[in-house]
């Protein structure tokens, strides 16, 4: 497959990252990597006789592990739900990015996996997130 060329796989990807992970839709290597392998996972599951619902079930499943836990929702979740006044609704997005790397020593104090929301430890990030916002607010005098 050429380098540039972008497989179904590959254009879910960046689709999704674009969505939940704005800071890996540069990484061409790793969208291609992880797209070549679904595809590839996708074209063994058919040769193997699965349907194409479980082969596409199973393709999946490589191509947004690890993702389904994403920083950047997170932070926008915390701005919609502690700083609506502070931060319209519609500009959420945007500030999200600009927080993103603030707020990363914070997530480097967990080890996020998919069902990390789920946890209790989510509870303490989104408490130590919403610290570290008032704290940039503060600093940014917004």
């Amino acid at each position: 497959m050429n380098n540039n060329e972008l497989s179904y796989y590959r254009l879910s990807l960046l689709s999704f990252l674009k969505e939940s992970h704005p800071e890996l839709t540069k990484d061409s290597s790793f969208i291609n990597s992880r797209g070549d392998l679904a595809a590839s996972t996708y074209s063994d599951a058919i040769k193997n006789g699965s349907s194409h619902e479980q082969a596409a079930e199973m393709a999946n499943e490589i191509l947004f592990n690890g993702l389904h836990f994403s920083r950047y929702d997170t932070i926008i979740n915390v701005l919609w739900n502690e700083f609506s006044e502070e931060v319209p609704q519609g500009s959420a997005k945007d500030f999200a990015l600009k927080l993103l790397p603030a707020c990363e020593p914070v997530f480097a104090k967990y080890s996020p996996s998919d069902d990390f929301a789920y946890t209790p430890e989510y509870d303490l990030l989104y408490t130590e997130l919403i610290g570290t916002i008032i704290i940039w607010l503060e600093e940014h005098e917004l």
